[in-house]
């Protein structure tokens, strides 16, 4: 536990006392809140190791602060243990339902409490370092749930999907939507991707990967290199940079459907530039400009 830090949040001015103490007597750091709304503060500048958190306080309760903080990609992988009353069986079912990993009983036993967060934290950091050992492998994975929600992601997909800038509920709520379009045909579970451009204008694939842990959809993240192929279409045909998108995914098998959810364009708009495409070509469906797109890209 030594240079670990541990946030305990608790309305208790003596349970705080007591805790902190025990585990500063075991070289840890214990940062204290005395409120719901006090513990989100501080975890706006900081990401503790793990949270001990009070399940039933005035205000804000534990259970409300957890499922805000596991909302943040950046806190969403912060071991949270509930402290309940011993007989609260519905906190403790609550408390894991928002995302806690244990919980203990008051009063607290000191030493199996120090045995369950040193547990938990070498748990979640050898998470993290398999995380990091993707990134350096060359392998940017992120998960999300079936409403698009990012369950967990290494720190490398996190950067560049721009998970970690203000203005995050925006920001989530496209990203989201952006990922839920990806979700696969649950009677073909066919592999779809798409490219996205990231606030900072960086141009971003995302790769559906399967379906692991029973519902988390796994997708890989890399930075995408779409220009050469989209400028040898734009050269040849005369076509505008976002007809060569349209085409370059039009010559990847995409339906229209599937072309207007990667650039975010409505199916209405997607068939006016498929309009203007076939008249620059000079052809009179798909398959003919398929063909025409595809041996472009292969000169490449």
């Amino acid at each position: 536990m030594k240079s670990s830090v541990i946030l305990i949040v608790d309305d208790d001015p003596g349970a705080l006392a007591f805790l902190s103490t025990a585990i500063e007597d075991r070289g840890a750091t214990a940062l204290v809140a005395r409120s719901g709304d006090s513990a989100l503060a501080i975890l706006e500048r900081l990401t503790p190791d793990i949270i001990l958190l009070d399940a039933v306080m005035p205000g804000l309760d534990g259970f409300e602060v957890c499922r805000r903080l596991k909302r943040d990609d950046r806190l969403a992988g912060v071991p949270v243990i509930f402290m309940t009353g011993l007989s609260d069986t519905d906190h403790v079912v609550q408390g894991f339902t928002v995302g806690g990993v244990d919980y203990v009983t008051k009063p607290i036993v000191v030493e199996q409490l120090l045995v369950r967060l040193s547990a938990h934290m070498a748990t979640s950091r050898m998470a993290l370092r398999a995380r990091s050992a993707l990134d350096a492998s060359g392998r940017h994975l992120l998960a999300i749930d079936r409403r698009g929600s990012v369950i967990w992601s290494t720190p490398k997909a996190r950067s560049l999907l721009d998970l970690d800038i203000e203005d995050e509920d925006v920001t989530a709520s496209r990203r989201a939507a952006q990922l839920r379009a990806l979700m696969p045909d649950q009677r073909t579970n066919a592999q779809k991707e798409a490219i996205i451009t990231t606030r900072a204008g960086v141009r971003i694939r995302i790769l559906y990967l399967g379906l692991v842990s029973g519902d988390e959809l796994l997708f890989c993240v890399t930075e995408a290199d779409e220009s050469g192929a989209e400028s040898a279409l734009s050269r040849a045909l005369s076509v505008t940079p976002r007809e060569s998108e349209v085409l370059l995914w039009l010559s990847r098998g995409k339906s229209n459907a599937d072309i207007a959810a990667i650039l975010g364009l409505s199916p209405r708009t997607v068939d006016k530039h498929l309009e203007q495409i076939y008249k620059k070509m000079g052809v009179e469906n798909r398959t003919a400009a398929v063909r025409m797109a595809i041996q472009i890209i292969e000169r490449l």
